[in-house]
């Protein structure tokens, strides 16, 4: 049980990353809760189930009840998703990849659950933001998540200089992500409006085969500008740790 008497503890569940990606990611204590608990919200119900099956071949899966947890869910329908956990039942957040609440919307139950005295627990799992940041040679003590830039070129361009600025003023990592099919236009813009100087990190399909993770500076990325195309990338632009 958790502090609020009748209610269950909330789990944020997280996932592999990518499609060849699998348990082996997760510790066992995951797999443990998955095992026990019936009730999820997720994004998408059937790749929630998906991954379900994936960690536990042999659950029933029509005994769960997985609801819907998105960016259009609303602060009234996660207050009633916080309620199904009434009679001391856990529940757990399912992301689509990596961690529940990190560039996705589980947030939004997480703060509910707060409201309601419910123990959260977050659970090991993989994270490309932190993922990035580790193999990136920029600052890790001090940074900034950006979340996406703006989608109208002119707004994601004054977007990037003000980040950039932001990068060399202060020395903290600056990092963010894109929607994969706009990930060469974002790469376009930023080795254009970028500072010569700064440092600029690509990490590109994280744990999984033919993945990397580069960092150069700008003038040094405008000489060989690279083609990502579809494929999961985080972006950070810095200077030299310090």
């Amino acid at each position: 049980m958790s502090a609020a008497e009748g209610y269950g503890t909330l789990h944020l569940l997280p996932v592999w990353l990518g499609d060849s990606g699998g348990v082996e990611q997760l510790p066992p204590e995951n797999i443990a809760a998955v095992a026990r608990i019936d009730l999820y919200f997720a994004e998408h119900e059937k790749t929630a189930r998906q991954m379900i099956r994936r960690m536990v071949p042999t659950i029933s899966l029509p005994s769960l009840e997985i609801h819907r947890l998105d960016k259009d869910t609303t602060p009234r329908e996660a207050d009633g998703l916080i309620a199904m956990m009434k009679g001391g039942r856990d529940a757990a957040i399912v992301s689509e990849a990596g961690m529940p609440g990190i560039a996705d919307p589980g947030a939004l139950l997480v703060g509910a659950a707060h409201r309601a005295s419910i123990t959260v627990v977050p659970m090991i799992g993989p994270s490309s933001l932190f993922l990035a940041l580790a193999a990136s040679g920029l600052n890790g003590q001090r940074f900034t998540f950006h979340g996406y830039l703006p989608v109208k070129p002119a707004e994601r361009k004054a977007a990037i200089k003000r980040i950039d600025g932001d990068a060399q003023r202060t020395g903290a990592a600056q990092l963010f992500i894109e929607t994969p099919y706009r990930n060469d236009a974002l790469v376009k813009d930023l080795v254009e409006s970028c500072s010569p100087n700064t440092l600029l990190t690509i990490a590109i399909d994280l744990t999984q085969p033919g993945g990397s993770i580069a960092t150069r500076s700008i003038v040094a990325w405008r000489s060989r500008v690279p083609e990502l195309g579809k494929r999961p990338a985080v972006f950070i632009l810095g200077t030299s740790a310090r």
